[in-house]
Protein backbone atom coordinates (compact mmCIF):
# COMPACT_ATOMS: atom_id res chain seq x y z
CA UNK A 1 0.00 0.00 0.00
CA UNK A 2 1.41 3.77 -0.72
CA UNK A 3 2.15 5.90 2.11
CA UNK A 4 -0.78 8.43 1.73
CA UNK A 5 -4.13 9.20 2.91
CA UNK A 6 -7.21 10.37 0.94
CA UNK A 7 -9.32 10.99 2.90
CA UNK A 8 -9.83 11.83 7.01
CA UNK A 9 -13.20 10.96 8.06
CA UNK A 10 -14.71 12.05 11.67
CA UNK A 11 -17.95 10.38 12.99
CA UNK A 12 -19.96 13.93 13.99
CA UNK A 13 -22.98 14.00 15.97
CA UNK A 14 -24.51 17.13 14.93
CA UNK A 15 -24.40 17.43 11.21
CA UNK A 16 -25.92 20.76 10.82
CA UNK A 17 -23.44 22.00 13.97
CA UNK A 18 -20.65 21.33 11.83
CA UNK A 19 -22.11 22.45 8.67
CA UNK A 20 -22.75 26.13 10.47
CA UNK A 21 -18.82 25.94 11.97
CA UNK A 22 -17.06 24.73 8.90
CA UNK A 23 -19.45 26.43 5.97
CA UNK A 24 -21.24 29.54 7.55
CA UNK A 25 -18.75 30.58 10.26
CA UNK A 26 -15.22 29.61 8.15
CA UNK A 27 -16.34 30.07 4.91
CA UNK A 28 -15.44 26.59 3.72
CA UNK A 29 -16.93 25.54 0.51
CA UNK A 30 -17.78 21.87 0.51
CA UNK A 31 -16.63 19.43 -2.18
CA UNK A 32 -20.22 17.14 -1.44
CA UNK A 33 -22.73 18.40 1.37
CA UNK A 34 -25.09 15.37 1.44
CA UNK A 35 -27.78 16.77 4.41
CA UNK A 36 -28.24 14.40 6.82
CA UNK A 37 -25.50 12.44 6.22
CA UNK A 38 -21.83 13.65 4.88
CA UNK A 39 -20.02 17.00 4.24
CA UNK A 40 -16.53 16.68 2.44
CA UNK A 41 -13.81 19.10 1.93
CA UNK A 42 -11.01 19.13 -0.26
CA UNK A 43 -8.16 20.76 2.34
CA UNK A 44 -5.33 19.86 0.55
CA UNK A 45 -4.82 18.41 -3.34
CA UNK A 46 -5.80 14.68 -3.28
CA UNK A 47 -7.14 15.06 0.42
CA UNK A 48 -10.25 15.44 1.78
CA UNK A 49 -11.92 15.79 4.85
CA UNK A 50 -15.43 14.19 5.81
CA UNK A 51 -18.21 15.03 8.38
CA UNK A 52 -20.06 11.82 8.56
CA UNK A 53 -23.66 11.70 10.45
CA UNK A 54 -22.69 9.42 13.46
CA UNK A 55 -25.58 7.27 13.42
CA UNK A 56 -24.84 6.79 9.29
CA UNK A 57 -21.30 6.18 10.22
CA UNK A 58 -21.76 3.47 12.79
CA UNK A 59 -24.56 1.78 10.31
CA UNK A 60 -21.77 2.08 7.37
CA UNK A 61 -19.23 -0.21 9.43
CA UNK A 62 -21.82 -2.46 10.47
CA UNK A 63 -22.12 -1.82 13.75
CA UNK A 64 -24.74 -1.75 16.85
CA UNK A 65 -24.16 1.36 19.58
CA UNK A 66 -23.13 5.02 19.02
CA UNK A 67 -20.10 6.33 18.02
CA UNK A 68 -20.04 9.16 20.35
CA UNK A 69 -16.82 11.32 18.95
CA UNK A 70 -13.54 10.82 18.33
CA UNK A 71 -10.47 10.55 20.65
CA UNK A 72 -7.26 11.15 20.49
CA UNK A 73 -6.99 12.86 17.11
CA UNK A 74 -6.28 16.51 16.51
CA UNK A 75 -5.98 18.63 13.60
CA UNK A 76 -3.49 20.66 13.09
CA UNK A 77 -3.66 24.04 11.06
CA UNK A 78 0.11 26.15 10.97
CA UNK A 79 -0.52 29.82 10.67
CA UNK A 80 2.20 32.34 9.99
CA UNK A 81 3.11 34.30 13.04
CA UNK A 82 2.16 33.97 16.85
CA UNK A 83 -0.20 36.64 16.23
CA UNK A 84 -2.30 34.68 13.99
CA UNK A 85 -2.72 31.53 16.15
CA UNK A 86 -4.33 34.21 19.22
CA UNK A 87 -6.26 36.07 16.06
CA UNK A 88 -7.63 32.17 14.87
CA UNK A 89 -8.32 30.74 17.89
CA UNK A 90 -10.06 34.01 19.07
CA UNK A 91 -12.13 33.65 15.77
CA UNK A 92 -13.27 30.01 16.20
CA UNK A 93 -14.48 30.66 19.68
CA UNK A 94 -16.74 33.13 18.28
CA UNK A 95 -17.99 30.71 15.92
CA UNK A 96 -19.38 28.07 18.41
CA UNK A 97 -15.75 26.38 18.81
CA UNK A 98 -14.26 25.55 22.60
CA UNK A 99 -10.98 26.43 23.11
CA UNK A 100 -9.26 24.06 25.04
CA UNK A 101 -5.72 25.63 25.66
CA UNK A 102 -5.47 29.30 25.23
CA UNK A 103 -2.21 30.38 22.68
CA UNK A 104 1.03 29.29 24.82
CA UNK A 105 4.65 28.36 24.22
CA UNK A 106 4.43 24.33 23.43
CA UNK A 107 6.65 21.82 25.47
CA UNK A 108 7.70 20.99 22.29
CA UNK A 109 10.52 22.83 20.22
CA UNK A 110 9.93 25.99 19.75
CA UNK A 111 5.96 25.75 19.26
CA UNK A 112 3.34 28.55 19.65
CA UNK A 113 0.23 26.94 19.52
CA UNK A 114 -3.35 26.74 21.14
CA UNK A 115 -6.13 24.38 20.98
CA UNK A 116 -10.09 24.45 20.01
CA UNK A 117 -13.07 21.77 19.78
CA UNK A 118 -15.50 22.31 16.89
CA UNK A 119 -19.25 22.04 18.01
CA UNK A 120 -18.88 18.35 17.76
CA UNK A 121 -15.72 17.94 20.05
CA UNK A 122 -12.86 17.11 16.83
CA UNK A 123 -9.77 19.02 18.28
CA UNK A 124 -7.97 21.65 16.20
CA UNK A 125 -4.93 22.49 17.32
CA UNK A 126 -3.72 26.18 15.52
CA UNK A 127 0.33 26.60 15.49
CA UNK A 128 3.18 28.46 14.62
CA UNK A 129 5.71 26.53 14.13
CA UNK A 130 8.62 28.48 12.52
CA UNK A 131 10.27 24.92 11.48
CA UNK A 132 7.53 23.79 9.23
CA UNK A 133 7.91 24.34 5.74
CA UNK A 134 6.20 23.01 2.53
CA UNK A 135 8.55 22.43 -1.02
CA UNK A 136 7.79 23.31 -4.30
CA UNK A 137 6.86 19.74 -4.71
CA UNK A 138 4.55 19.52 -1.41
CA UNK A 139 6.54 17.46 0.62
CA UNK A 140 7.25 18.10 4.22
CA UNK A 141 10.48 19.66 5.58
CA UNK A 142 11.00 20.26 9.59
CA UNK A 143 14.17 22.31 10.71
Amino acid sequence: MDQRVHVLTFATPDLDAARSFYCDGLHWNPLIDEPGEILFFQIAPGLVLGLFDANKFDRDLLREGSTDGVNGVTLSHNVATRDDVVTTLAELDALGGTILKPAQESAFGGIFHGHVADPNGLIWEIAHNPGWHIAESGTVAFE
